[in-house]
């Protein structure tokens, strides 16, 4: 796929995000190329699960977890994340190792360290990183790579290469689609990879969703969803999740009941 052909695709992602549905013929005048083109790249990102085809066009399919930027997420859904990460951070000892993974919910996690001693945090999380900074009793590792903006994290090789130098007790890892039969998905595949270098490396795998990511997926996949060994989330979670997860071996946790 050349790179002509993924920035056009990216730009109608973009515009079904924002609209809410494309037109063919509109599309096919802005980027000066055919309607068949178009409704190729249509086709592709239907079968990406990122679009619903409709005659003309096509429609967002909203149950696609797209790629948002990290101040966007923090503000969904915040008073549910902040109980997630407290019932998450009642998993942490003093003098544990753990990793914690970026994303909106394992930043809500950050706070209840303070007043930790002798713990060990890896993050790919810029932000995390920064506010564990200031708390003497944590000692804070950042993976090196490359910078996703939108989420204020590090990925590639090197940060790879890096984790697997080490073995942690805790994985607190984030979600962005959670789906019974896709699994743990996220955008971005460089992530992706990172996620499973960090499940590799860990004791204990804890996934930290609220119930909105149930039922989403989204392009890559991180880990089959009952190949974790706890899961945190809110009393919204559906019920055949709830069912399914618990018979498979994963420890359910409502954090508001």
């Amino acid at each position: 796929m050349t790179s002509s052909v993924v920035k056009r695709r990216e730009h109608i992602i973009d515009q079904l995000c924002t609209e809410g549905s494309v037109g063919v013929e509109p599309l096919s005048a802005r980027f000066g190329v055919s309607s068949v083109t178009i409704r190729n790249d249509l086709r592709y990102l239907e079968k990406k699960g990122c679009a619903l085809r409709l005659h003309g066009g096509a429609i967002l399919n909203r149950q696609f977890a797209f790629d948002r930027p990290l101040q966007d997420k923090g503000g969904m859904n915040r008073d549910v994340k902040s109980r997630i990460a407290a019932k998450a951070a009642e998993f942490i000892q003093d003098g544990d190792a753990l990793i914690l993974d970026s994303g909106s919910t394992t930043t809500h996690i950050t706070p209840h360290l303070k007043f930790r001693r002798d713990v060990v945090v890896m993050t790919n999380a810029l932000n995390i990183a920064y506010q564990l900074a200031d708390f003497e009793g944590i000692e804070v590792m950042v993976l090196g790579g490359s910078v996703r903006q939108k989420s204020y994290s590090l990925y590639g090789p090197s940060a790879e290469q890096q984790l697997r130098q080490y073995r942690f007790k805790t994985l607190f890892l984030g979600v962005d689609g959670f789906d019974l039969i896709s699994g743990i998905t996220t955008p971005n595949s460089g992530e992706a990879h990172l996620n499973r270098v960090m499940c590799e490396v860990a004791h204990e795998i804890i996934a930290v969703a609220d119930s909105s990511k149930f039922g989403r997926q989204s392009f890559c996949m991180i880990r089959e969803a009952g190949q974790i060994h706890r899961l945190i989330t809110d009393s919204g979670i559906p019920d055949n999740y709830h069912k399914e997860l618990t018979d498979l071996g994963v420890d359910v946790i409502i954090a508001d009941d």
